[in-house]
């Protein structure tokens, strides 16, 4: 375990490797490490609420060292506490400190009262959140909520949490930004915008996916210094994927196309030839020895022309032998890129289900499994919350509202290995669940999705399992991502990934 804090990649940061602690936590997990702690270590409750408080003002030090006036919201529990001895340090630095608090001193009990008396005897004051001086602020603090919240925000919380949102000023959120569930990263009605967040003793794994993607900012860490058997006293609910180096193994001389696989793409009706040509050609730049498409026939003369290594056929309106002799040769196939739910679409999806092929399922395929559901246990389903809904018949709110329970009720309807899509990729194999953290908003463009597919196929092809090629795939695609916006997310095309990609595939 590292001690201190650590940071993680941000967006805007895409070289900087990732050094947070893999494991992810549920909130009662980390409330129970506390116990630990407290209870069978010996470690005072108010130890650990200074040092939470301590590594939130090193932090402050280092990322906003020209703050010079800021404001710090408490709230009624231990959070709070940890916002009163940031509160407290800041101000005998000779910062200028106002503190707003939801709760009056007398009502405070145990450590935060404790803390908060402690700033009160530094000279401090509290003042309710209503008396908000919203002048020349260069830094805001929450500890309003912490990792508690099961429920909607309401009433003064929300309408602070509003105008703390409407100032324009960064925020340092303690533990998770408040209005953020900690454990489903859903939006409770409300929430703090946060530029950065700090986690304690262990990271809350809502953090990394849904809205807390978006709400936590850049994301940092501090064990506190609690022993390692705190960390090791609860089963992680979750983890952030990070490869093993080399992602794949090095090439030998002899080697030849036969050896990496052959992908198949089964896509491109009408009007969407785009699709399966970004998945063929992604799966050619990961690696597959061979790759070939099945089309509609006046698709197939002009698909290659980007790259003539693909080998594109035209797939008449009922699936024939040629595309039977397609199947037979194939190693692995992605299927539903551009398919069209229509009855060209469903006759070579109903044929590529008769076989035995690893696949890949996206897009159309998708949505005409929806109609049809089936359970397999060799093929990866990519869907977003959209198609994930429709999977699920249930809606994108439901979905997004939690997503690691809808990533698992997919995985047991359908089997195999199920990639949630969406920021903080979610992916689960009947066993683990794991995050992805590559990946920025540029990727919010066409042909993204089609890209991923090919990416995976490319992986099951040269070998690696359902889960290796799922997880691997769904990181390199974002960190491909993460290398092509150097210069900017706005305007990123998915055809942009393919020069990183190679050279990521190659380390």
């Amino acid at each position: 375990m590292v001690n201190g804090t650590i940071v993680a990649m941000s967006p805007s940061t895409a070289e900087k490797e990732t050094i947070l602690p893999a494991p992810l936590y549920c909130a009662e997990q980390v409330r129970a490490m506390d116990r630990h702690a407290i209870e069978i270590l010996n470690i005072p409750g108010l130890t650990l609420m200074e040092r939470a408080g301590k590594a939130a003002w090193e932090l402050l030090l280092e990322r906003w060292p020209n703050a010079k006036v800021i404001a710090v919201f408490c709230g009624p529990g231990n959070n709070g506490g940890d916002g009163y001895v940031i509160a407290r340090l800041a101000k005998e630095a000779g910062l200028e400190v106002h503190l707003y608090s939801t709760t009056e001193s007398a009502c405070l009990k145990g450590d935060a009262a404790t803390v908060c008396q402690r700033w009160l005897e530094a000279g401090g004051d509290n003042k309710k959140p209503s008396k908000l001086d919203e002048t020349d602020l260069d830094l805001i603090v929450d500890a309003l909520l912490g990792t508690g919240l099961d429920r909607p925000v309401e009433g003064e919380i929300a309408t602070t949490i509003d105008k703390i949102n409407g100032l324009n000023v960064p925020v340092l959120a303690l533990d998770v930004a408040s209005g953020l569930h900690s454990d489903k990263g859903a939006l409770l009605g409300v929430a703090i915008e946060a530029e950065a967040t700090i986690s304690f003793i262990g990271l809350k794994q809502g953090l990394f996916t849904g809205a807390g993607a978006a709400l936590s900012g850049e994301i940092y860490f501090d064990s506190l210094g609690v022993p390692e058997a705190v960390l090791t006293s609860q089963l992680k609910s979750s983890e952030r994927f990070s490869p093993d180096s080399p992602y794949l193994p090095k090439r030998k001389k002899s080697a030849h196309k036969g050896l990496f696989g052959h992908v198949l793409v089964i896509g491109g009706d009408c009007g969407f030839s785009g699709a399966a040509q970004m998945a063929a050609s992604a799966a050619l730049r990961s690696g597959a020895g061979l790759v070939s498409v099945a089309t509609r026939e006046e698709h197939a003369p002009l698909l290659n022309l980007v790259h003539p290594e693909l080998m594109v056929h035209g797939v008449s309106q009922k699936a024939d032998a040629g595309f039977r002799l397609l199947l037979e040769r194939a190693t692995v196939a992605a299927v539903g890129l551009g398919l069209g739910q229509g009855v060209w679409g469903q006759a070579l999806l109903a044929e590529l289900i008769e076989t035995n092929l690893p696949l890949v399922v996206d897009a159309d395929a998708l949505n005409l499994l929806a109609k049809e559901p089936l359970k397999r246990g060799n093929w990866v389903l990519t869907p977003h919350s959209g198609e994930a809904a429709r999977l699920l018949s249930t809606t994108v709110k439901e979905v997004e509202a939690d997503r690691f329970s809808a990533v698992r009720k997919l995985q047991e309807k359908f089997g195999g290995v199920v990639v949630l899509k969406g920021a903080g990729t979610v992916v689960f194999d009947g066993a683990e669940v794991t995050i992805n953290t590559t990946g920025n908003p540029g990727m919010a463009s066409g042909g993204m999705g089609d890209v991923l597919s090919g990416v995976i196929a490319a992986l099951l092809a040269q070998g690696l399992s359902l889960s290796q090629a799922a997880r691997l795939g769904v990181w390199l695609h974002g960190k491909a991502a993460d290398l092509a916006t150097l210069d900017g997310e706005r305007g990123l095309l998915a055809s942009d990934l393919f020069a990183p990609l190679r050279a990521l595939v190659n380390r």
